[in-house]
């Protein structure tokens, strides 16, 4: 648990570089991990999360 962290949307913006509607449209098809709630108007994905899902999606192009 001590690289866990929670990335704000700026931060998978860049790491996934893909635009914020991309991401909420991969979400909404299950496509991508699923944010976590940091309170009521604040969200954000867990960084192990976006790593793995990362991972996935090199592995399947393999």
């Amino acid at each position: 648990m001590d690289n866990l962290r929670v990335l704000r949307l700026e931060e998978v913006k860049e790491i996934v570089g893909v635009s914020k509607s991309t991401i909420y449209k991969w979400m909404n098809e299950g496509q991508f991990p699923a944010k976590v709630s940091l309170g009521p108007r604040c969200v954000g994905w867990l960084n192990t999360d976006i790593d793995n899902w990362l991972k996935e999606r090199c592995d399947f192009g393999r």
